[in-house]
């Protein structure tokens, strides 16, 4: 039972994140939009989500492994933003919202600085194995509002 746990905190970002990346693949127009400058090739989009989705569910299985104060509220903050990223993309691609995505965006930004403010506190581990994504998204934040204005 320790085992599926951990292998349910390690790699629930990663199968969650394949599952939308198979729904919205249809309806991705990455390139046929007009694009900022820096935008990368749509080739690096699935290796940095690996990548990333990979890091935050090692992040929380360490998180987890220790009997920590306040674990219900940071496992809440975890899953609201897990939430919040994955609808990112449905909102994006498939909705074509682009304006509501820049809000939505921000919003995830604000989710995961709190989480990662929370993961400082009590397992400094999980907050760097964090640091690539929140740069990540930052950078989407960019890439998303660049789009939006663009398009």
């Amino acid at each position: 039972m320790k085992i599926l746990k951990g292998a349910y905190y390690l790699f629930l970002p990663l199968i969650l994140g394949s599952i939308v990346g198979f729904l919205i693949k249809d309806n991705i127009d990455y390139n046929m939009i007009i694009k900022p400058p820096l935008a990368p090739p749509s080739i690096v989009f699935p290796i940095a989500w690996t990548t990333i989705y990979f890091l935050l569910g090692l992040s929380y299985y360490f998180y987890r492994k220790q009997d920590l104060i306040g674990r219900d509220k940071i496992s809440l903050i975890y899953y609201i933003e897990l939430i919040v990223n994955l609808l990112w993309s449905v909102i994006f691609f498939i909705l074509k919202w682009r304006g509501f995505a820049c809000l939505w965006i921000i919003f995830l930004d604000i989710f995961l600085i709190y989480l990662l403010s929370l993961f400082y506190k009590r397992k400094r581990i999980s907050f760097y194995l964090n640091i690539p994504y929140l740069l990540w998204i930052l950078f989407a934040t960019y890439l998303t509002f660049g789009i939006f204005i663009l398009n």
